[in-house]
């Protein structure tokens, strides 16, 4: 073949390489808001926030949290395996990228063999010989449709979709270990509530027995009272078992046998943070969930490529080569023993019954699964956010109108006992005093544990943690 034809033929081929089946991308649109509806005063907005997720549970100050979180990373069962499905991805990624560089086999045999004596066609030779072949083989598939870089499109998307999802896990399991430790904190604080509310039952009990032994309280008083410390301690049992099932929970998330993990107790709730909020648009950016929906979207696309590629010959340059001899004793290497044979081939499909057509539709159809599965999550995102900012500062609202109510209930309570020992009131009035500040008590535990899981979810919603630069960007 003249040298003007190689040349004009791989200068076409060059120019077909560059063609691309696929459509041009664009993911599912989405309707940005410029800012969040919910925000307050516990959730000021910061549009500069580009803060990295990072140890986000350090903002609430507490040493153990921060230990259990670092836990997660050695121990979760959960976290490995979404980490071995993204290095999975990757070397499926990785697979599909061998395809753009040529294959090259070796390989080498050595046979006796016998012919028969009746085989047709025999036009005479030995009845038996030796075959010895020593060979290799290149093999390279021209990417005229972009059908392999699609599929390494796809498959490097994939793999990104497949890590933004192992950070999703993290960050998940993260927000699930702070949400049962701070539950846990609530419960330990609860504990002490009752603790110390039965102690004083147990007084009240005794200055009741004393009162009725003189005449000067009834046996119904007495029984009231009892009622008011059982009651008291049947509560204590029932926070002691709520949390048993946090502290299962926290031992499964760090990786250990809930039979052999115990916390220590401490009845104390730290103060829940500011939560500086970025611009909606950084939302999409930091959302690991966000990622790899819209990662998923653009594989999805590439693969429409790949499908509509089969409507076209697969062209491929095949070369081999190598030595052969019929003996043994022959030298091998002998250049008269060598053999080779070099061309291109080509296939391509004249019928298949609506096969390719079908592999095009349904591959349009995947990519408009993917592209609202995109736009779902980027929705429930901004949900999540909006959602999680109202309860923020509601509750914060709320803590404080309930710490109003504790106090009340508190000189409630005090009054009423000192107008008992005086006889101006009988004992229910001290019971309905004493039970109203003890609810009130705990409702204002609960406002609290509540506003610390508010804000653990919202740092979730958000994608991340922050930084206390960030509050100030």
């Amino acid at each position: 073949m003249p040298v003007r034809r190689l040349i004009a033929v791989g200068l076409l081929a060059a120019a077909l390489a560059g063609c691309n089946l696929a459509p041009t991308y664009a993911p599912s649109t989405v309707v940005t808001p410029t800012t969040y509806k919910e925000l307050g005063p516990w959730t000021p907005a910061s549009p500069a926030d580009a803060s990295p997720r990072g140890d986000w549970w350090t903002v609430f100050g507490d040493a153990t949290l921060d230990d259990f979180e670092q836990r997660i990373e050695r121990g979760n069962p959960d976290l490995a395996v979404a980490l071995a499905r993204y290095d999975e991805a990757r070397a499926f990624a990785a697979q599909a990228r061998a395809a753009l560089v040529p294959e090259v086999d070796a390989n080498a045999s050595a046979t006796r063999s016998r012919q028969s004596q009746d085989r047709p066609l025999r036009v005479g030779g030995p009845n038996y010989f030796d075959d010895n072949v020593v060979g290799a083989t290149v093999s390279y598939e021209l990417d005229l449709w972009g059908r392999v870089r699609n599929l390494v499109a796809a498959g490097k998307a994939e793999a990104q979709a497949a890590g933004a999802d192992a950070s999703s896990v993290r960050l998940s399991l993260q927000a699930e270990l702070a949400d049962d430790y701070f539950n846990l904190r609530g419960l330990d604080a609860q504990a002490k509530l009752l603790a110390d509310t039965s102690q004083d039952y147990q007084h009240a009990l005794q200055l009741t027995k004393i009162q009725h032994a003189v005449g000067s309280a009834s046996g119904l008083d007495v029984g009231r009272a009892e009622t008011q410390l059982q009651t008291a301690l049947a509560q204590q049992s029932d926070v002691a078992a709520q949390r048993a099932l946090f502290e299962h929970a926290i031992a499964s998330l760090v990786g250990e046998p809930a039979s052999s993990f115990s916390i220590a107790p401490i009845a104390r709730l730290t103060d829940p943070p500011t939560v500086p909020v970025a611009a909606p648009s950084v939302l999409l950016q930091r959302r690991p969930d966000v990622a790899a929906a819209e990662r998923r979207a653009y594989a999805a696309n590439a693969r429409i490529g790949v499908a509509r590629a089969a409507y076209y010959p697969t062209i491929t340059l095949d070369a081999s080569g190598g030595l052969e001899t019929s003996s043994g004793q022959v030298n091998l290497l002998n250049l008269g023993n060598s053999w080779w044979s070099l061309g291109p081939a080509a296939a391509l499909t004249l019928f298949d019954g609506g096969k390719r057509k079908a592999g095009v539709d349904e591959a349009r159809a995947q990519f408009e699964e993917a592209s609202q599965g995109y736009r779902s999550t980027v929705l429930a995102a901004f949900q999540q956010v909006e959602d999680n900012l109202a309860l923020c500062n509601q509750l914060a609202a709320e803590a404080q109108r309930q710490s109003l109510a504790v106090d009340a209930a508190q000189q409630t309570a005090s009054l009423s006992m000192i107008q008992y020992r005086t006889g101006s009131v009988t004992y229910l009035d001290v019971v309905v005093a004493q039970t109203a500040e003890l609810d009130a008590q705990r409702a204002a535990l609960s406002v609290a544990t509540r506003r610390l899981e508010a804000s653990v979810d919202l740092v979730r919603a958000l994608g991340g943690g922050w930084n206390g630069a960030s509050a100030t960007g």
